[in-house]
């Protein structure tokens, strides 16, 4: 089995997202293109430049409540991910609470047969297990890729996250914990049939993120010439 990376971009400019993705996409399998650090007026040329990739890159585009950096209304946001999913990505990356609040979107979405990934984050701690079963439950209604992700403080928050593995179903569940304690899980999670970790090309996106390099040298992705 082949254990994957998805490497994070968060750039400032649609040229310098190109020239990231281009290397990211030669050390790892998929990246995860943060369109929330542009400007809005250039997210639609970004998406140009970078059409030709975008079969293996996660599309994300945060608002500032869930820890993103998108400056406007979520009345453009959302017009924004209805013109992302148009681009037919390898996954669109779209928050619980957003889908739990609007349906019109969720009909859109279908509509264009997106790949969703449904994700979660407390960036402030990790729930009870039967809390993160029941997230896991009410999130895998709109999509069987299911990215949830909580911040620890312990190593048995890290253990916590880890569990759910047993409990995936039929998910595609990418589970792990964020920070210096969680950091292990970002690597044991692939043992336990996460589709990919996610990684850096350098300077972490995410607290206790390792580089590319790093997790393909602790994994062995790369055969010893």
């Amino acid at each position: 089995m082949k254990y994957k990376t998805c490497v994070s971009v968060a750039e400032n400019s649609p040229k310098k997202i190109k020239i990231k993705l281009k290397n990211a996409l030669k050390k790892s399998d998929y990246v995860e293109v943060r369109l929330d650090f542009l400007k809005i007026e250039q997210i639609p040329n970004t998406l140009e430049i970078i059409k030709e990739d975008l079969n293996r890159v996660v599309c994300t585009l945060r608002p500032t409540t869930e820890g993103g950096k998108f400056p406007a209304s979520e009345k453009e946001r959302i017009s924004i991910i209805k013109l992302i999913a148009e681009y037919n990505p390898f996954l669109l990356d779209i928050e619980f609470n957003t889908l739990k609040k609007n349906k019109e979107l969720i009909k859109y979405l279908k509509s264009t047969k997106t790949k969703l990934l449904v994700s979660w984050h407390d960036f402030k701690k990790t729930p009870k297990s039967s809390e993160l079963k029941n997230k896991i439950k009410e999130m895998s209604k709109f999509s069987l890729n299911v990215k949830i992700v909580s911040t620890a403080k312990s190593t048995d928050d890290s253990t916590r996250m880890l569990e759910l593995y047993n409990k995936k179903g039929k998910n595609n569940l990418i589970a792990f914990a964020m920070g210096d304690k969680g950091k292990i899980s970002r690597i044991l999670c692939l043992y336990l049939g996460s589709p990919y970790t996610y990684v850096s090309l350098g300077k972490a996106v995410a607290p206790g993120q390792f580089s590319v390099d790093e997790v393909n040298r602790i994994i062995n992705l790369k055969k010893s010439k």
